[in-house]
This record gives C-alpha cells, sequence and structure tokens, in this order.
C-alpha cells in the first residue's frame, strides 16, 4: 500500500471510541451522505406509493434522485473549498451514488410497470453493472489521463449519474399516465418463450435498461468531463 494511502487511513486506526467514526467525517462527507439520504427517500417514497396508491409519494420518489444528484455535485466543491478529502468520502461518495442513481431509478422502474420476470432480471443488471462501474472506478481512477488541474479528462463508461436521463423519461410516462394501472407501459410486451404474462414477457423498454447498463461498464467509451 502507499504512503499516503497508509497515512490516510491511519487517522482512522489512531482515533478510539465508540463514534469515532462520526468525528472523523469531515464537511463534504456530511454532504454526500445527503445524496444517499435522498436516494433512500426515493426508495421508501416508491415504496408508499405501492401500498397506498397515492400519486404524491410517486412525484416524490422521482424528485429526490435530482436533489441526490445536487449533494453529489456539492460535495466535490466543498472538499475543493475546505482542501480536505478522505479515502473514506471516496467510498462513501460511490455508495450515495449505488442507491441514489442504481437501486432509486430501478425501483422507480418496477413501479411504474416494469414488473416481469425479465423486467427485473433487466434491472437488476442495471444495478449491478452501477455497482461495478463503481467499484471500477474507484480503483483506476489514478490510471485515467488528467488535465493540468489534476482531473481526470473523461470517464470510462457512462457514469452512474447519467441515469437520471431514465429518471427524466420515467417522469414523462408518469405525467402521461404511460404505467401501469392506467394507460400502460409504451410499446408493450414481448413474449421470448411460453405463454402470454408468464416468467418469458418483457417489456421491450426494459431493454433500454439493459443497454444503459452495458454502456457503464464499457471499457472503450469515454464521455468527456464538463
Amino acid at each position: 500500500m502507499s504512503k499516503p494511502k497508509d497515512a490516510a487511513l491511519q487517522q482512522y486506526q489512531d482515533t478510539d471510541g465508540h463514534f469515532s467514526l462520526v468525528r472523523n467525517f469531515r464537511l463534504a462527507d456530511l454532504v454526500t451522505i445527503m445524496n444517499g439520504v435522498c436516494g433512500s427517500f426515493s426508495i421508501f417514497s416508491s415504496a408508499r406509493y405501492l401500498l397506498s396508491n397515492d400519486p404524491d409519494y410517486l412525484w416524490l420518489a422521482l424528485t429526490f434522485p435530482l436533489a441526490g444528484l445536487m449533494f453529489d455535485f456539492l460535495d466535490g466543491k466543498v472538499a475543493r473549498w475546505r482542501k480536505s478529502s478522505s479515502l473514506l468520502g471516496q467510498e462513501l461518495d460511490s455508495l450515495a451514488d449505488l442507491i441514489s442513481f442504481g437501486v432509486a431509478p430501478a425501483l422507480l422502474a418496477f413501479v411504474v410497470g416494469l414488473r416481469t420476470y425479465l423486467d427485473t432480471v433487466c434491472l437488476t443488471g442495471f444495478i449491478c453493472c452501477g455497482l461495478a462501474r463503481l467499484a471500477r472506478f474507484n480503483a483506476t481512477v489514478a490510471l485515467v489521463p488528467k488535465d493540468t488541474a489534476g482531473k481526470s479528462k473523461y470517464f470510462e463508461g457512462l457514469p452512474i449519474p447519467s441515469s437520471l436521463g431514465l429518471v427524466a423519461i420515467l417522469s414523462y410516462w408518469v405525467k402521461n399516465d404511460w404505467i401501469e394501472g392506467k394507460q400502460g407501459i409504451p410499446y408493450g410486451t414481448v413474449t421470448l418463450w411460453g405463454k402470454e404474462g408468464g416468467r418469458g414477457e418483457l417489456h421491450v423498454v426494459s431493454i433500454v435498461f439493459g443497454l444503459w447498463a452495458a454502456a457503464m461498464v464499457s471499457k472503450t467509451l469515454h464521455v468527456p468531463k464538463l
């Protein structure tokens, strides 16, 4: 392990006490946790919609990931402003992103109507590819070419916050009542095997989540940083 990483980890080893982890949080880390809070509220709002069928909960579930993105942008600015970053903060950022931009959008897709067995396979693949993409970023970020300011020039694969594009599409569907229990999901379903309504049925738009997942783990897709 490198000396800078050893030094960064030493602060957690040298601090005693039941809440020593919390005391080691930097301001940027607390902002990052708020990203995770937004993602968690989105998940619970989706669950409340399924229980109550109250559209207000569905709109809340669609809004919280956007709030999470605001905190995701803000934590980096706070870290640069305070000139303090940590290994813990890097891991927190990835875990919060997985909640807000991986799990929450996948559950939203399930809530609006992507509920067949194969739909859930696609949505599970979407979450797992997001997880793999974040792990790869943490492991290889030092290898990505940097600009003069030391920032990475591009993302390898789609960054996971890009899933807000999918959330925007889901929001448009909700606005137009193209959801389960109303007009139904656009483009309907195809039956790949077995009878209609069985385990071989798939909503056509679930393929979009599968393609998005593949783009996130792509090695050759380079997305320039703004």
